[in-house]
């Protein structure tokens, strides 16, 4: 389905991103290109009745809420939700002040959870550029973002966000869609497009760069220029994440029904050596076409054939299909040195 923008506010992408590494305009350059609702195809019947209830108490509250994210992108392409964010101008103890059933959660990016019933709305205040205090942005020597709970206008949120198509806001006063990137664009295009530098946002968060092929394996969409040559340059920067934090990236990589697609991008952009170094090297001795290869893509699709279907996909069997290369090897060569299967 072609997403329309009104003649009037039409922007191509060059109008975003005039420079290749993708240089923000200046402030008061451009500003947001108005989707206005007869123009999109996104309705308060698309929107979940608790993602709803916050846009409209928010509002009542005097504060400006918008939807944004994932939610606002999916509708647009025609598939459904998985969950739906809001973003706001509310601090989070105000949010929290507004909402009895909410929790804050998080030290690095404060957010506030508001539950209901076993549902969860997350709404985050606008992201901002700069220093506030104690709070301010705080960076390692590498570039890591450590800390950012530095607040802003809804146009600072949006150029703080990772990816264009991520970066579209619906706005519950008149349902128009506010588009400071060229979000819309690259929705038309199928283009997946990291906001700012490439080279330097990866380095803010590694794991932007498993997002970046989530997220390109899940909408089939082609990965802009340099959002892609920026990954196997920086892919070693994955050395620094937590296992624990890889652990709970690689179920969302494998897990969500695109993992066949995953697995190809994560191996064409050098990701998955960091991920998984023993397969990696094990493939790479085969061959693309050797049998550590062909099980690993076809357990794959397998696992988005089940999920496909509504069937469970356990990530035991991921993980087993994952390590199975490695451990094969480990037991021929224990066989070849003269141990009997048991024993190896």
């Amino acid at each position: 389905m072609p997403i329309r923008i009104h003649q009037s506010d039409r922007l191509c992408v060059q109008d975003f991103f005039p420079d290749p590494h993708f240089t923000k305009p200046a402030a008061d350059s451009i500003g947001p290109v108005i989707v206005r609702r007869a123009e999109h195809t996104l309705s308060r019947s698309h929107i979940a009745a608790p993602a709803l209830k916050v846009l409209y108490r928010l509002k009542a509250a005097n504060y400006q809420a918008f939807l944004v994210g994932g939610g606002v992108r999916d509708v647009l392409l025609g598939l459904q939700p998985k969950d739906f964010d809001v973003a706001t101008n509310a601090l989070p103890e105000q949010v929290r002040a507004t909402f009895s059933n909410c929790r804050l959660i998080g030290r690095r990016f404060r957010l506030a959870h508001v539950h209901f019933g076993g549902h969860i709305v997350e709404v985050a205040t606008f992201r901002g550029a700069g220093e506030q205090g104690d709070d301010a942005v705080l960076v390692d020597e590498r570039g890591r973002v450590l800390r950012d709970n530095v607040y802003g206008s809804l146009e600072e949120d949006a150029w703080r966000r990772d990816f264009t198509v991520n970066a579209l806001y619906y706005s519950i006063e008149d349902f128009s869609i506010h588009d400071y990137v060229g979000g819309m664009a690259d929705l038309q295009n199928r283009v997946l497009r990291l906001i700012g530098d490439p080279w330097t946002r990866y380095r803010e968060d590694p794991v932007r760069m498993l997002r970046a092929v989530r997220f390109a394996a899940k909408l089939g969409f082609s990965l802009e220029t340099h959002t892609a040559q920026a990954l196997r340059e920086l892919s070693g920067l994955l050395t620094d994440i937590s296992p624990a934090r890889l652990y709970d990236e690689c179920l969302k990589l494998f897990l969500g029904g695109h993992a066949a697609q995953t697995f190809t991008l994560l191996r064409e952009h050098g990701l998955f050596a960091y991920l998984f170094p023993a397969t990696e090297a094990v493939i790479r001795r085969e061959g693309e076409q050797g049998p550590t290869a062909r099980l690993l893509l076809q357990a794959m699709v397998n696992s988005d054939q089940r999920i496909a279907e509504g069937r469970s996909v356990t990530p035991a069997f991921l993980f087993a299909a994952l390590g199975w290369g490695p451990l094969r090897e480990v037991l021929d060569e224990c066989i070849q040195a003269g141990m009997s299967m048991a024993q190896a």
